[in-house]
């Protein structure tokens, strides 16, 4: 697999090779341009010399923040994220034995067991989960059964409404144009409610 989500050809690098690395940059998806959040890894590499749960987990939290905040900044908010990055790494590192991909891969789960151990991660909600397990299942080789149907609207074919539909410069500007309709359709119902 060879992701194209950052317009960075070494922030795409890792992301398409380090499985945390991906993991991290949908943890941080949140407040910040989808290109910003899955950059956050490389500068996370760059700066602290390593994205391997173990060492992330390991790492002094407030050393930890104060790599978050050198400009540029790893995430708008340091604070808070550099936390949930380092307690996703030791849920990663205690629970899954520091693989990452052991999260959907361990024991052949379905789509259905993928998506509950993605939302049982620090910082996954059900949508971010969501957009995670299609990501993996449209752009990563991701064979579980069911995954389609887990992932929601987020993994039908030619949906591009999130990360997991980018793979080149025209489809991201599809998913940013559904990003914007959704949100003027949200602000709209919220006007007339």
């Amino acid at each position: 697999m060879e992701l194209h989500i950052t317009g960075d050809p070494a922030a795409d690098k890792l992301l398409s090779e380090d499985a945390f690395a991906l993991l991290t940059g949908m943890l941080l998806d949140q407040q910040v341009t989808m290109e910003s959040a899955f950059a956050g890894p490389e500068k996370i590499k760059t700066r602290f010399g390593s994205i391997k749960p173990e060492a992330v987990a390991s790492q002094e939290p407030q050393a930890f923040v104060e790599m978050f905040k050198e400009r540029p900044a790893v995430h708008r908010f340091p604070g808070s994220m550099a936390a949930r990055v380092q307690a996703l790494a030791e849920t990663v590192q205690s629970e899954w034995d520091g693989d990452a991909t052991a999260i959907w891969t361990r024991g052949g789960p379905d789509g259905s067991e993928v998506l509950r151990r993605l939302k049982a991660l620090p910082g996954f909600g059900e949508q971010k989960a969501k957009i995670f397990l299609a990501l993996l299942g449209k752009q990563c080789g991701l064979r579980a059964p069911g995954w389609r149907e887990a992932a929601g609207h987020y993994g039908e074919e030619g949906a591009y409404l999130s990360v997991a539909d980018i793979v080149d410069p025209e489809s991201l500007v599809k998913v940013r144009a559904s990003k914007q309709a959704a949100k003027a359709a949200a602000k709209a119902a919220k006007a007339a409610g």
